[in-house]
């Protein structure tokens, strides 16, 4: 599918705006450790950059929903305290923002990140001028991130057949396409196999943020 007639870019943050994987890591398996998880036990956290905590320690690992809950209250006391350094800006990425808005493209970003610390991770990172709108989950509960595409349409006054999302995951994909819209893959920040980004139905994946600028831009 041809994107570049889309005017809205709806990015998600974590492995695809920033390079967030190696704080996310160390953090989740500091908890996991404390909760009886080895490391051979872990396997590749990677898995757990993606899906909306505490639902990701669940899924992944297994954990019932009230250990889940305790696991991500843990993690956040410790992820919390980290600083700017958490939240590098993957290289380039501010000027691909740049060049979308020169060529009239409206630029949102959709996390599974809490709202909060999502707006904290855009300032941080320095991406937040570079973004017209960017939001995270209202709560842990019943907020998705489908709703939070939508609000992004919302608040933005467009639509659907306006809009493709960007994202590192097939959680990305299968949100794209709950709310009707294309996605874009990204696999420069390595958060997962190439394979599933295509396998989940991606329209196009990109191995470097100057073939993302040529997919959305041309």
């Amino acid at each position: 599918m041809d994107v570049r007639g889309r005017r809205l870019v709806v990015f998600d943050f974590d492995g695809t705006l920033s390079d967030t994987i190696a704080g996310i890591i160390s953090t989740a398996r500091t908890v996991l450790r404390n909760h009886g998880l080895a490391d051979e036990a872990m396997g590749d956290l990677r898995r757990i950059v993606g899906p909306p905590f505490p639902e990701a320690f669940s899924m992944v690992y297994g954990f019932s929903k009230e250990e889940a809950a305790q696991i991500t209250e843990e993690y956040r006391a410790i992820y919390n305290t980290l600083g700017a350094e958490a939240f590098p800006a993957i290289p380039g990425v501010a000027e691909l923002a740049d060049s979308l808005h020169t060529a009239g493209k409206v630029l949102g970003v959709a996390s599974s990140k809490r709202a909060a610390l999502l707006e904290r991770g855009m300032r941080e990172s320095g991406l937040a001028p570079h973004f017209d709108v960017y939001l995270g989950k209202l709560d842990d509960g019943t907020d998705t991130k489908p709703q939070t595409i939508r609000r992004v349409m919302d608040r933005t006054g467009l639509g659907p057949q306006d809009a493709v999302m960007v994202g590192d995951r097939f959680y990305d994909v299968d949100a794209a396409t709950e709310v009707g819209i294309p996605c874009v893959g990204v696999h420069y920040a390595h958060t997962c196999e190439v394979s599933e980004l295509w396998d989940a139905g991606a329209v196009d994946v990109a191995e470097a943020v100057d073939e993302l600028g040529r997919i959305l831009l041309g």
